[in-house]
């Protein structure tokens, strides 16, 4: 479709983990670039982290619809949510190594979920269970409903979810697949991979619909 053309995606060889600087060599897309090893070799828990689009223009009118959606049948907006079902695979195809055990959809409180109605991330990780035919367990739980990230600089986001995850359940495997709809910082994410971590995951990746093209995760 020309709509879709239009999207903002991200580069096919990007840096699997922080998608703004390219890899290093065309013949190996999936390595990621020096400064995103070095994080990793420091223990950083996110071993990739890759969305489809970038987080402006079209993209972000299609991605705030999906997302911020009125509750109930009046507010759902089909448009919104096709887009997002179709883009979310192109994220996961993104992801270097294994297929996952479990999708692990990042949480929202119990209470903003009550208010909005649905919970994205939710969403997203069951439309994409569906084609890898893995499944969706719902690994991690909210201790404290948190103010939005929005507005907040990197420290601030960092603070603001610290110890804001607990693991309510096992996982089924050491391959995780965190999906959540944008990243910005990556503070939520990077929070969420260290619990999974020392839940047991050996290996966690975030798969996500769109990203802010800077600063990266």
């Amino acid at each position: 479709m020309r709509c879709e053309a239009r999207l903002p995606r991200v580069a096919a060889h990007a840096c699997p983990r922080c998608q703004a600087v390219a890899a290093p060599s065309a013949g190996a897309p999936c390595a990621p670039c020096a400064a995103c090893a070095a994080a990793r070799a420091a223990g950083d828990p996110l071993d990739a982290c890759c969305a489809a689009v970038w987080f402006e223009g079209d993209a972000a009118r299609y991605v705030r619809r999906f997302k911020y959606a009125s509750p109930g049948l009046a507010g759902w907006d089909p448009g919104a949510e096709a887009v997002a079902r179709r883009l979310i695979p192109e994220a996961a195809a993104r992801v270097p190594g294994p297929a996952p055990d479990a999708l692990v959809p990042v949480p929202l409180h119990p209470a903003r979920v009550r208010r909005r109605g649905f919970a994205p991330a939710a969403i997203l990780a069951a439309a994409l269970a569906r084609g890898l035919r893995v499944p969706v367990v719902a690994v991690l739980g909210r201790r404290r409903d948190t103010p939005s990230q929005t507005g907040l600089d990197r420290p601030a986001r960092r603070a603001n979810v610290a110890g804001c995850f607990a693991a309510v359940r096992p996982l089924p495997g050491p391959e995780v697949w965190l999906i959540d709809d944008v990243v910005t910082t990556g503070a939520t994410l990077g929070e969420a991979a260290r619990v999974l971590r020392a839940a047991g995951a050996r290996r966690v990746a975030a798969v996500c619909l769109a990203r802010t093209p800077a600063p990266p995760c």
